[in-house]
């Protein structure tokens, strides 16, 4: 059973104070409900079946769901008096006689009956009155028990928004030190791997001169070593080539010598200088030669020969030219 009380004003009765109170079973007024009026001294009750209930919807030509929300706003709800309003018949009320309870919408000023209810006296007013009462204490003791519950739960949600408020805070102030020494740490790390590419690459350029100066220095080494070959061949060449000569000059000699030796010229002869040692000499001041050198060293001394030869042959007293 669902009971509502509320305080009601008769625009008929504008002086007096009526209290309403409503019952009524199932999910809604729509399967009927009970009215009890009063106004402290006298009361009265009358029921509302739910065949009245769709006759009103009926008659007003409205869907059943609205007309019960608009009759459970104008009998249970808090709206205001310019919303919906009441009145009494007859009036002034007759305290043993039957009065009709009618409710009426008021919507932009005009104003539609949305029903009544046909009440009679109460032969026991003050234990209706005393049913108002005991409600409205049972009423008054539970929401007082409500209220005391939200204070608490209100009190309860207070200290924990302060701890989640404490907690949020310490929270806040760990992740600024953490970023703090995170920041911190990446600055460090990151000025070592800075300082350890820096030494790489330092490492990388010393390693890259060094390798240069050895390439450089084995190029050079190779080059003197060619060098030196080079001039251990040809000092070879030209001490080997003047003593060839030297050879077959004396050998020339000795079978000239052999053939004339009673030549007036011999004493003349002995005056003139052997020419191979001197040649050897002077071949071993010169530079070195190019590769035709030893073939032009060979002709001149075939050349001196061959006027020594001719001299000794011919007694010629002309002088000797040499081809040097």
């Amino acid at each position: 059973m669902h009971v509502s009380v509320r305080e009601v004003h008769v625009s008929s009765e504008p002086d007096s104070s009526f209290f309403l109170r409503v019952d009524w079973k199932g999910r809604g007024l729509g399967s009927g409900f009970q009215v009890l009026l009063t106004d402290g001294q006298d009361a009265w009750r009358g029921d509302v079946s739910e065949a009245a209930v769709c006759q009103e919807a009926e008659e007003l030509e409205m869907a059943p769901e609205r007309y019960i929300l608009d009759l459970e706003q104008a009998l249970t709800g808090t709206q205001s008096s310019a919303t919906y309003s009441f009145t009494l018949a007859p009036s002034p009320p007759d305290r043993r006689a039957a009065l009709t309870l009618a409710y009426e919408k008021v919507q932009k000023d005009i104003s539609f009956r949305l029903g009544s209810v046909l009440l009679k006296a109460v032969p026991e007013p003050a234990e209706a009155v005393s049913e108002f009462l005991i409600h409205s204490l049972q009423r008054g003791n539970k929401l007082e028990r409500l209220n005391q519950k939200l204070d608490e739960e209100n009190q309860r949600l207070r200290q924990e928004q302060q701890r989640i408020t404490t907690e949020l805070k310490r929270y806040a102030e760990g992740k600024e030190t953490l970023e703090t020494e995170l920041y911190s740490r990446f600055v460090l790390v990151l000025n070592e791997k800075k300082a350890k590419i820096r030494s790489l690459q330092e490492a990388v350029t010393h390693l890259q001169e060094t390798s240069s100066r050895g390439q450089k220095k084995e190029d050079s080494v190779k080059s003197d070593r060619t060098a030196g070959q080079e001039e251990d061949d040809y000092e070879g060449s030209t001490d080997e080539e003047p003593e060839e000569v030297k050879s077959t000059a004396a050998a020339s000699t000795s079978s000239t010598r052999g053939r004339s030796s009673a030549s007036p010229l011999d004493d003349s002869l002995k005056d003139i200088p052997d020419v191979a040692p001197c040649r050897k000499r002077r071949l071993r001041h010169l530079e070195a030669p190019d590769a035709e050198q030893p073939s032009s060293h060979r002709k001149r001394y075939t050349a001196a020969w061959d006027g020594f030869t001719r001299i000794r042959r011919g007694f010629s007293p002309s002088p000797l030219h040499f081809p040097f």
